[in-house]
């Protein structure tokens, strides 16, 4: 089992700096205009002859109330009528990309995410999971890791025994936090009775996994009534666990300018809430898997740690990194084998690409030998927190100690200052430096210094 994590105040206050999360290696930051349909087609094309395992991500963008402090791709309108247009297109991309695929591809994950899906009305639903059926070769023996962002405002129990009647078995439930004052703050009145409804039913009709989100540094915030928060969570027992650091990005999201800065709470009461949070998770029995996400030790997360076969990617982290993942929507974001591709962020632009009869793929990269090698280095540190120097030799044809010859000096800083253990034959993060894993990918980030770091959140 993996050493606790180590809380140190002063390797936090000098490690925690702005960067990239690692959900992609290169970042979506390098993405450009350059990658467009052929590009996809042919990597569409190369899946189908390796025949690869798939996963699906499907983006809802529709909202009926706004969340200050969201930084998602989301449209907000109580007009219920405007899914379906959307949907025709979305129908349209899936019958694009899937004649591409080979029907005996299996979809071993399915993600609907957000907006909230479960805008969709219960028909509009069936509609999309009938089609992807129809399309897509999805598991029919509850085998899948299929899952659904629920917000338990616009979720019943009615909507949960649809949901699990379509084959969904994994749930993420949006809390953030409990406290009314800092929900009023932030713009989302959601009572814990609301939240418990949602799990109750969950488990009644036999989802495999229960995830909640929580958001650290949100207005009227206190250590104090997060901590209660977090106590409320830890009686709801989820499987999983996201705690996430908000970001306060005004300049870049629009409705974040609604937040009174002066009723964020301070550097230091961020930093004493996320100890308190790890402190009140690690005693409730929760193992800390990374960057913000905790898993009680027999969630699958925490055993894929165990056994050194997590990975990452724009979903997080999973257990299917073998998998070629297909974003479908407005944003969507696809990874098929080295190439990465983005559909466009502007929904009209998407409709009516598709309406044409046109995929709405708007940019992307292809990795190169140099992205892969890094990629893999980052994978291995970020999700196992250690790397053997004779992996990515093997794999790569390299000498790691040459290749990353420059690197070097800011490594043996790290490890002099408790991070990280450099060995002959490996790299191992230690308990001290787990919480700033993100601060050690960025050492073999060869785009890193071609950007501003505003463009990213703080480490923790």
């Amino acid at each position: 089992m993996l050493d606790a994590i180590r809380w140190d105040t002063d390797l936090i206050r000098r490690y925690d700096l702005a960067g990239p999360r690692y959900t992609s290696y290169p970042t979506a930051v390098q993405f450009n205009s350059q990658v467009g349909t052929f590009d996809l087609f042919h990597a569409l094309r190369d899946s189908r002859k390796a025949q690869r395992p798939l996963s699906l991500y499907v983006h809802v963008p529709f909202c009926a109330n706004i969340c200050y402090y969201c930084a998602c791709n989301k449209v907000i309108t109580k007009d219920r009528g405007r899914a379906q247009p959307y949907l025709q297109r979305l129908e349209q991309e899936i019958q694009l990309i899937a004649c591409h695929l080979d029907p005996t591809q299996k979809v071993e994950q399915l993600h609907f995410g957000g907006g909230t899906p479960t805008f969709l009305s219960h028909d509009e639903l069936r509609q999309l999971m009938a089609h992807l059926r129809k399309h897509f070769n999805l598991l029919d023996d509850d085998s899948g890791d299929y899952g659904i962002e629920i917000d338990p405002r616009e979720a019943d129990w009615s909507t949960m025994g649809l949901l699990r009647e379509l084959g969904f078995n994994r749930v993420s439930i949006g809390l953030q936090d409990l406290d009314p004052a800092v929900q009023r703050a932030v713009n989302r009145l959601q009572s814990l009775e609301e939240t418990r409804a949602v799990i109750d039913a969950a488990r009644t009709l036999q989802f495999r996994s229960i995830n909640i989100d929580l958001i650290y540094g949100l207005p009227r915030q206190t250590p104090e009534n997060f901590a209660r928060t977090v106590e409320e969570v830890i009686r709801l027992q989820p499987d999983r666990l996201s705690v996430f650091n908000y970001a306060h990005l005004p300049e870049r999201f629009m409705p974040q300018r609604r937040i009174n800065s002066d009723e964020l709470p301070t550097p230091a009461q961020k930093l004493e809430m996320l100890q308190r949070t790890i402190e009140q998770l690690i005693s409730a029995g929760y193992r800390y898997i990374g960057m913000d996400h905790f898993a009680l030790p027999d969630d699958e997360l925490a055993i894929a740690q165990e056994e050194s076969t997590l990975q990452r990617n724009f979903q997080g982290y999973t257990t299917h990194s073998h998998c070629d993942l297909i974003g479908l929507g407005v944003s969507a974001i696809s990874q098929i084998g080295d190439l990465y591709c983005q559909n466009s962020s502007d929904l009209n632009q998407y409709q009516n690409a598709l309406a044409s009869m046109q995929l709405a793929t708007s940019r992307g990269l292809l990795c190169n030998a140099d992205d892969r090698l890094r990629r893999a280095v980052i994978q291995q540190l970020i999700c196992n927190f250690s790397l053997e120097y004779a992996d990515i030799e093997q794999a790569f044809n390299i000498d790691f100690q040459g290749y990353f010859g420059d690197l070097w000096p800011q490594l043996q800083y790290m490890a002099k200052d408790g991070l990280i253990e450099l060995d002959r034959d490996r790299i191992t993060i230690l308990p001290a430096g787990r919480l700033l894993v993100r601060s050690v990918c960025m050492v073999f980030d060869a785009y890193l210094e071609q950007h501003s770091r505003q463009r990213f959140s703080r480490v923790i």
